[in-house]
């Protein structure tokens, strides 16, 4: 019996060095910050075997983590590589019923970018 992968939040960065995830997480409140890392890590630990209401499939290999906060919600896309690891490409404010294409759009451009950075076939 094989144990289950222990998986590795890893934050996406450009090839400047920016990091989207970071520079979300430095915008929110302390309070909603620790709410988001706790979602995070929950993500971790579970890794695609967290379903709604916590993430979803997006589309394209884009997951959204569904973060609720009272009066919106936040959401942090990613993907998956390795096998092992959880690619968080960025975050934003949920403002509207359907996660906006353009966001979608953005992961799928970090991902493009990551994985032939990387040379991987994630």
């Amino acid at each position: 019996m094989s144990a289950e992968p222990k998986w590795r939040v890893v934050h996406y960065e450009t090839e400047e060095g920016d990091c989207p995830i970071a520079e979300f997480l430095d915008g929110l409140t302390r309070k909603e910050r620790a709410k988001v890392l706790a979602q995070i890590d929950l993500l971790e630990e579970k890794g695609p075997n967290l379903h709604r209401p916590y993430a979803d499939l997006l589309r394209d290999r884009i997951h959204e983590l569904r973060v609720r906060m009272s009066p919106s919600g936040y959401r942090v896309l990613y993907f998956f590589c390795h096998r092992t690891d959880i690619v968080l490409t960025h975050g934003f404010r949920k403002q509207t019923a359907r996660v906006p294409k353009a966001q979608i759009d953005r992961a799928k451009r970090y991902r493009a970018e990551w994985i032939g950075r990387h040379h991987e076939n994630a």
